[in-house]
């Protein structure tokens, strides 16, 4: 069996590779997902053979803690830039005055976020973002999730000890999806790919960044005494080992052969599956690099070159207001089409008022389009000289365009919104789209057109007429018969088994994601402790902050969002998080109530112990309550309610006692620097 574990990983691992880092994928997911689930029950059923670096583990604990700050082994330096090829000239000149017949590596600049990976016998030992240089955040359980990072290496010939850097990027089509699903959920766009990486690299719960579809791709070896003449050669014995290097990399023995390959990646870029902005240029020969050295703030034998943002001029013909779910307004400028990066672009996004006001826009003005990122067009300024003498600023609207009720602009908010989200039809709408929505309710046969329709005919007005409908009101509709009618009553009723975090979700909280929704489902347990919690309590649970906590008390205290929920009740709706039938009853009858963070458990792997004991989980400190398990970083006012209440507080070893349990194995302790390797980089 052990032999077994140890060839599922083996072959796991081989197509990992082949899938993240070579692209030649040589089984289909189906079989992937096989493997994986054997190993998955083979590793369930075999503890004592677990393994941190297993294929398995790559999806991400719910364990969550706060970052450690770490000092770089050697400086992560920044590299100088230059934005046109007689700035790259005379980067030239100075390297080929110390340099005789310099040879060059030119590669990709990647529009990611830098990080530092340390291996130590072959296996991955600590990950750390370049933070301010000198020290960064420690994200080695964030980084493990991805799967072009390789947690083992291949061959036999690396050193005991490295520093490998890199840059964490998000592709496009991971970038496209996160921004859909997060205007499902009412929450924030993420600019461009840039931001979207850094940000995933930061959750605090592994298991989202492991969802997040990141890439990692690796262009240098850190020390004085590597076992390598030249950075090229560094390169490939990198990719020998597992790492993904970028097959555009190149050698080039002249300035010339530089400027052809910028000109290759210019025209290239657009057609790429991930960001980039621009070209980096490095000596190759390592001696050379030495001769060269670095200044205060960046090497001398490495340079950037940048290429300049993509930008078209056309006329701005005028301006769109769309209403969202949330009642939120975006403007969208039309344009005359234009070509720009490769597509042609008719319409750029305006953001909000202030962008207006801070633009100056004004209808018929020629305007200045560029792609955010290489993915969002943007208006980013204003050909005065082609202006008409009397044209007029274009104003932000007053009213809501779809409904007419004055707009309102929350204090500290960049948006204006429409607050009659009770008759306002594109928020109506909206809501029922995303309630009915796969990672929602999930109800199949109601697309946007159909609920549209549904909305027209005044059959739904809200999501709970969902459960109200019968097949005979639908089948009368243009383009639904009694076929497709019985069809989506079937699957409207389907959808009361639906849990009750993919309810909370559908429910359209705003800032309430899939993620969130799941952290509040376990932290509290059913929809009436949700609707009672105060903004303090709600703060408590993972994912949650501030302005969260207020989105939920909010939409709580809206009388008719309580009549919803009880509509929806009534229809039978899971509005309480299903627990498993208890395995033991040594915390049969106790309650308990769990608080900060846990080195070696997630809280919900803590709730589910409780539970599996005979235990309760509540919410909030209170009377009734039987234990306040207590760990690092817990709010001061729970523990002073606890001690008036006479709550007994526990830490985690008196829990595991409780439950008659032996304590999990320690995680490995963090990385003792070696001050053997030398050297620094950028």
């Amino acid at each position: 069996m052990q032999h077994r574990i140890a060839e599922l990983r083996r072959l796991l691992d081989y197509h990992n590779h082949k899938y993240y880092v070579e692209n030649a994928p040589e089984i289909d997911d189906i079989t992937f997902d096989g493997l994986m689930r054997e190993l998955q029950d083979l590793e369930q059923a075999h503890p004592e053979w677990d393994d941190p670096d297993s294929p398995t583990h790559r999806v991400g604990s719910d364990l969550t803690r706060e970052f450690q700050s770490v000092e770089h082994l050697h400086p992560m330096l920044s590299l100088s830039n230059t934005y046109s090829r007689e700035e790259l000239g005379e980067f030239f000149d100075r390297v080929e005055r110390e340099v005789e017949q310099a040879e060059y590596v030119a590669e990709l600049k990647f529009d990611g976020t830098a990080i530092s990976l340390i291996y130590q016998n072959g296996r991955l030992l600590r990950a750390v973002t370049r933070g301010d240089g000198v020290r960064g955040d420690d994200v080695t359980t964030n980084v493990r999730t991805i799967g072009s990072v390789p947690l083992r290496l291949t061959g036999d010939d690396y050193p005991e000890m490295f520093e490998i850097r890199g840059e964490i990027l998000m592709p496009y089509a991971s970038f496209d999806r996160l921004n859909e699903e997060r205007m499902q959920s009412g929450e924030q766009l993420f600019a461009n790919p840039r931001n979207a990486a850094a940000g995933s690299l930061k959750q605090q719960n592994p298991a989202v960044t492991a969802g997040r579809g990141l890439d990692c791709f690796l262009y240098f070896l850190v020390g004085d005494d590597l076992p390598f003449a030249t950075h090229y050669d560094s390169l490939m014995a990198m990719r020998r080992w597992g790492f993904k290097v970028s097959e555009r990399t190149t050698i080039c023995h002249s300035r010339q052969e530089v400027y052809d390959y910028i000109d290759h990646i210019d025209e290239l870029r657009h057609t790429l599956p991930f960001a980039t902005d621009g070209v980096v240029i490095k000596v190759n020969s390592y001696a050379n690099q030495r001769r060269l050295g670095f200044t205060a703030k960046s090497p001398r034998w490495a340079v950037a070159y940048k290429f300049k943002a993509e930008q078209a001029e056309t006329r701005l013909c005028g301006v769109d207001f769309q209403v969202g779910r949330t009642g939120a307004i975006t403007p969208v400028a039309n344009l005359e089409p234009v070509q720009l990066a490769g597509t042609v672009v008719k319409r750029a996004t305006l953001h909000n008022a202030d962008q207006i006001a801070a633009l100056d826009l004004r209808i018929g003005d020629i305007v200045y389009v560029e792609k955010g990122g290489e993915i969002i067009p943007k208006i980013t300024g204003v050909d005065l000289s082609a202006r008409p003498a009397d044209s007029t600023p274009l104003q932000f609207i007053e009213r809501c365009p779809q409904c007419g009720t004055p707009l309102v602009r929350p204090e500290g908010e960049a948006k204006h919104f429409c607050p009659n989200s009770s008759a306002c039809p594109p928020q109506i709408v909206g809501r029922i789209v995303h309630f009915v929505g796969r990672k929602a309710m999930n109800i199949e046969s109601l697309g946007d057109e159909t609920i549209a329709l549904l909305h027209s005919a005044g059959l739904v007005s809200d999501v709970a007429d969902l459960y109200d409908l019968s097949a005979a009101d639908i089948a009368r509709l243009p383009r639904l018969g009694d076929r497709s009618a019985a069809t989506i009553v079937a699957n409207i009723a389907d959808s009361t088994k639906v849990p009750f975090a993919r309810v909370l979700f559908a429910l359209g909280i705003r800032y309430v994601g899939e993620t969130t929704a799941k952290s509040l489902a376990a932290h509290f347990g059913s929809i009436d402790a949700l609707m009672s919690a105060s903004a303090e309590e709600l703060a408590e649970t993972e994912d949650v902050g501030e302005r969260i906590a207020e989105s939920i008390v909010n939409f709580f205290a809206d009388e008719q969002n309580r009549a919803r929920v009880e509509r929806l009740r009534a229809a039978g709706v899971q509005f309480e998080q299903q627990s498993k039938e208890p395995t033991s009853a040594s915390l049969a009858g106790l309650s308990f109530v769990i608080s900060g963070t846990f080195e070696e458990y997630g809280r919900d792997q803590l709730k589910e112990m409780i539970e599996q004991a005979g235990g309760r989980n509540v919410a909030a400190v209170s009377a009734k309550v039987d234990y306040l398990l207590a760990g690092d970083n817990m709010g001061p006012a729970k523990r002073a309610k606890a001690e008036k209440l006479g709550v007994k507080i526990i830490d985690i070893n008196g829990f595991v006692e409780m439950l008659g349990v032996g304590k999990q194995p320690e995680t490995p302790k963090p990385y003792a620097e070696n001050t053997a390797i030398q050297g620094s980089l950028f």
